[in-house]
């Protein structure tokens, strides 16, 4: 128990600091992968209409989304 709870205690301090990193940039010059921009080129050639700004779950679960 001692070594599990140990485990998710520095899980939780690795989860605060990525969360802090990611938060304090600008999602438009954040780049997680060396592929991001790759891997939103198929996103977009893939879905181009789909609006990511506003996702109704309703709509993605028609059967036109699926």
């Amino acid at each position: 128990p001692r070594l599990e709870l140990a485990w998710a205690m520095k899980a939780h301090q690795h989860a605060q600091v990525y969360f802090n990193l990611i938060s304090s940039v600008d999602p438009k010059f954040l780049n997680l992968t060396k592929v991001d921009d790759r891997i939103y080129e198929e996103f977009r050639r893939t879905f181009r209409e789909l609006r990511v700004d506003v996702l109704d779950p309703e709509e993605l679960k028609s059967e036109p989304a699926k």
